[in-house]
């Protein structure tokens, strides 16, 4: 597997990351297309997926079945432009948490 990062968000996140230099850009405008996007990005040969907070949380349990048997491709679930969500769990802790076998305290 390569080092390749791939961004799967809304448009305005993706013309961010690409403004910062990354190429692997996929913008979707709603939440079937995030995850047909998203089963296309698994089996391609990124690393590092980067999505939104927001399309995290709608395909957590696609996002828990893809990656439960692999460390690799790690996704992670950045803030979009609103700001950060009130979430019950969190998901960067259980990642580490999975990859490293250790939990993160605050």
């Amino acid at each position: 597997m390569s080092s390749s990062i791939a961004v799967l968000a809304d448009p305005d996140t993706v013309t961010g990351f690409r403004l910062g230099g990354v190429k692997d850009g996929y913008p979707v405008n709603n939440m079937e297309e995030a995850e047909n996007t998203l089963k296309n990005l698994i089996k391609e040969d990124f690393s590092i997926i980067i999505t939104t907070e927001k399309i995290g949380d709608e395909l957590r349990e696609t996002i828990d079945k893809l990656t439960k048997s692999s460390a690799l491709p790690m996704i992670i679930e950045i803030p979009d432009k609103t700001g950060p969500m009130e979430r019950a769990t969190d998901p960067m802790g259980e990642l580490i948490k999975r990859v490293i076998g250790v939990e993160m305290v605050k």
